[in-house]
């Protein structure tokens, strides 16, 4: 049986895994899925249909699978999915999909969302995201693995964040960050390339001298945009890290930060 505080409230229609810990005064609700290992903190209040992931650790006073803060939203059975050994720090919000935008927020693995951060309704935030204090996605923004967002940064809704990119403090983030690069400011514009993150997940020197060299085609040319895909193209087809580069700015919907 799950270790369960005599004063939590777990509706009888919630499944917890036996080895699932909740805290004193936490609420869990009828179409609450909870995985193995995963920790519930003290008044903590998990809500809608969301499911969660093995190993995650849930502190107090955070609210997951609340309703979206949008007003279009009408009750519809939406839902909130949660990877695994994700930690959850105080006072996080983290709200239900949306029928206009899916149906469903997606979190993956080991983010870490620190205190008073936001997830917004639709969005989807891939692994090893780090949201520090303060920072916000409003609806429907993508976040792609091992992105860094500093505290007190605001995501505008429909907005795109590459892999391995960093977003600075007090970042208004408008429009898509490329992937591996530094944006900061009001309006969040280009400072360079995130090299440290780089080198901390693994890439090789070969790989960073590539993403280097497509950033300066991309962003220190004179060359227009569909120029410069063009030559990436050109001259550095085939390598992965470049290839993803190429693939985000093309696909772009919102225009790419420069």
């Amino acid at each position: 049986m799950a270790q369960v505080h005599p004063t939590a409230v777990v509706h009888p229609g919630a499944r917890l895994h036996d080895t699932v810990e909740v805290g004193p005064f936490s609420v869990i609700g009828p179409q609450v899925v909870i995985g193995a290992g995963t920790r519930i903190g003290p008044h903590v209040v998990v809500e809608g249909r969301t499911t969660l992931g093995e190993r995650n650790h849930l502190f107090q006073f955070c609210s997951v699978g609340a309703a979206p803060q949008d007003l279009k939203y009408a009750g519809e059975d939406t839902e909130l999915i949660i990877g695994d050994e994700n930690q959850i720090r105080e006072f996080v919000t983290v709200n239900l999909g949306t029928v206009a935008g899916g149906g469903a927020t997606r979190l993956g693995h080991r983010n870490l969302l620190l205190a008073n951060s936001h997830i917004a309704h639709d969005c989807i935030v891939g692994n090893e995201v780090l949201l520090a204090n303060g920072a916000a996605l409003a609806g429907h923004v993508t976040v792609e693995d091992s992105v860094k967002i500093s505290g007190l940064v605001a995501v505008h809704q429909f907005t795109r964040l590459g892999r391995y990119a960093f977003i600075s403090g007090g970042s208004m983030v408008t429009m898509d960050v490329p992937p591996y690069c530094t944006v900061q400011g009001d309006r969040a514009t280009l400072v360079g390339l995130n090299t440290v993150g780089l080198e901390r997940g693994g890439f090789t020197e070969e790989q960073i001298g590539r993403v280097k060299e497509a950033y300066r085609i991309l962003f220190r040319s004179k060359l227009s945009l569909q120029d410069a895909l063009a030559q990436l193209r050109g001259e550095l087809a085939s390598h992965p890290e470049v290839d993803h580069l190429v693939r985000f700015v093309e696909t772009s919907k919102r225009g790419v930060t420069r």
